[in-house]
């Protein structure tokens, strides 16, 4: 289960926005996560530690580094909830073991959001909505911590 306040943004966040570029010169990824959304709105990274992201279409588009993903897990994103990813950031937010769920979701700031990976739900302000799960390996991927960890217990 993930369990977490909604933080609720609009469509089209790409992975500039995520984390702007002047950022990752440096080897130290803690920097990245109190730096996210920074051009979209400096007060953002203070108040994602332990929220779930609920946005619009489009989430993660632009370049497709991995950088983006990890910023957010970095800056402690639970999950993050999208009717549309950019297919890159969906794969590159597993192999980092950032949930990620396709789900049209509206939202109030502060919202309550219980994530069931399992059972494919997701509870928002009372309300049961439904998402496809996973598939079995993503969920293991995920709960090993990202790919790099998942192969070293396959090992």
């Amino acid at each position: 289960m993930i369990t977490g306040p909604a933080v609720c943004l609009g469509s089209d966040i790409d992975t500039d926005l995520v984390i702007a570029g002047r950022y990752l010169r440096t080897k130290d990824r803690s920097v990245w996560g109190s730096h996210v959304f920074e051009d979209l709105d400096p007060s953002l990274a203070g108040r994602l530690s332990g929220a779930v992201i609920v946005a619009g279409r489009n989430f993660g588009c632009g370049s497709s580094r991995e950088q983006a993903p990890v910023a957010l897990r970095e800056a402690g994103v639970a999950a993050v909830i999208s009717p549309l990813f950019a297919r890159i950031f969906f794969r590159n937010a597993i192999n980092v073991g950032l949930p990620v769920l396709e789900a049209d979701l509206t939202c109030r700031d502060g919202d309550q959001i219980t994530i069931n990976l399992e059972e494919g739900t997701i509870s928002l302000a009372g309300t049961i909505h439904f998402f496809t799960p996973l598939s079995p390996r993503m969920r293991d991927i995920l709960d090993a911590g990202g790919l790099v960890p998942y192969w070293r217990r396959k090992s």
